[in-house]
């Protein structure tokens, strides 16, 4: 069982990653969603379509963010804990390393978990869902007359308009003109109407509205009232498409299982091999991410210890091989048969910053870096007051 101070650093991790998470995923799915912004305006789509197809991205957001959230949640974490002394009582307490090492690597287990099952599973299918959801209003009749204030000509003969759609889908002010029967020509006007699905068939239903049918021949003209009245639009409906499915929106354990009749996947095969080994490779970065935040922040310091290069030196080394691990990627896209790569840098970052902690050990750059940035604070404190007493002088 956790003890209190493990407890106690597990609770602050997740609070501050679930804050770091939300405003980072919160930022980037709006600069996504702004991207999708034409299925509202331009294909016709309600609000609320519109906020379920862009929120089946935020899974493989999530997936992208998690990782570098979770680098800064520790590092809230353990900074906090070091600048408020805490790190010090537990050190003079006479506690080992171990008790700060716990609570972090359960965190990074956790997170671990979540981006595997994210890569593996649920990023796939979502992204999926996605795509067949783009192609459906690619093919949407709605997508394809719905726009207000124009005449639309949905086939021969066939033109349609309408003054104003609202949020909820209600057509407001429709026109629509028949003229494909031989010498007959039906004008059909409403104040509202719906576009509905019922067994299989689209019916465009129109309320309070009129029927005007004149016979070309002879020129006579009859209008006929209604309350409701359905027009079928089934047969004009296109032809949906399946939709391609890129690498990253296929199931994991079917990237290499390629169909011949596949020619996305027949063309890109190296970019599916390469998908499959990434996802896999993905759960090790967090492990790899909690012994580097430890490595470089779970040592007491003293309160005259500057911690900013110890930040900037791990969110350096974070950063530095989560790119590498992008590039082994590409290189495994060039030569497949390097695959080994891509799990060989999160596992190497795990194996030697748990060396560095078993031993005791701290690479010596990171005191000459701490030594460093010590320095130049002292000599800005001295220097800063002068210039400010020159100041007011």
């Amino acid at each position: 069982m956790l003890k209190t101070i493990e407890r106690y650093i597990l609770r602050r991790s997740f609070a501050a990653f679930v804050i770091t998470i939300a405003a980072m995923t919160g930022v980037v799915w709006a600069t996504q969603a702004l991207r999708q912004l034409d299925l509202v305006t331009s294909k016709g789509q309600t609000l609320l379509q519109f906020a379920y197809i862009t929120s089946l991205a935020l899974p493989f957001l999530v997936l992208i963010i998690a990782p570098f959230a979770m680098v800064i949640a520790l590092i809230i974490v353990m900074n906090g804990m070091s600048r408020d002394s805490e790190l010090i009582v537990v050190n003079a307490a006479g506690a080992s390393r171990g008790l700060i090492l716990r609570p972090i690597m359960v965190f990074s287990l956790l997170m671990s978990l979540l981006t595997g099952y994210l890569a593996i599973s649920l990023s796939p299918s979502s992204l999926a869902q996605l795509r067949e959801e783009i192609t459906r209003v690619r093919v949407d009749l709605v997508a394809n007359i719905v726009k207000p204030g124009r005449f639309i000509s949905i086939e021969d003969e066939l033109t349609f308009h309408i003054r104003n759609r609202s949020g909820d889908g209600v057509l407001e002010g429709l026109l629509l003109s028949d003229q494909r029967e031989e010498n007959t020509w039906f004008i059909y006007t409403a104040d509202t109407g719906r576009i509905i699905e019922v067994s299989n068939r689209t019916l465009l239903v129109m309320f309070n509205g009129t029927i005007q049918r004149r016979t070309l021949d002879d020129d006579n003209i009859s209008i006929v009232s209604f309350e409701s009245y359905g027009f079928d639009l089934s047969s004009m409906i296109p032809e949906a498409q399946e939709p391609v499915f890129k690498s990253s929106e296929r199931p994991t354990f079917e990237l290499l299982d390629i169909a011949e009749d596949d020619a996305y996947g027949q063309k890109n095969r190296d970019r599916l091999f390469v998908e499959f080994h990434d996802r896999l490779s993905l759960p090790l970065y967090p492990l790899a991410f909690g012994l580097i935040i430890f490595l470089f922040l779970g040592t007491a310091r003293t309160t005259r210890q500057d911690a900013g290069m110890a930040i900037f030196g791990a969110m350096a080394s974070a950063i530095l091989l989560r790119t590498l691990g992008f590039a082994s990627t590409l290189v495994v896209s060039t030569l497949p048969e390097a695959y080994p790569l891509v799990y060989a840098l999160p596992s190497a970052a795990i194996l030697l910053c748990g060396w560095m902690i078993a031993l005791n050990k701290r690479p010596s750059w990171i005191y000459a870096l701490e030594t460093l940035g010590i320095s130049l604070s002292e000599r800005l404190r001295k220097v800063l007051p002068k210039r400010k007493t020159g100041d007011l002088s």
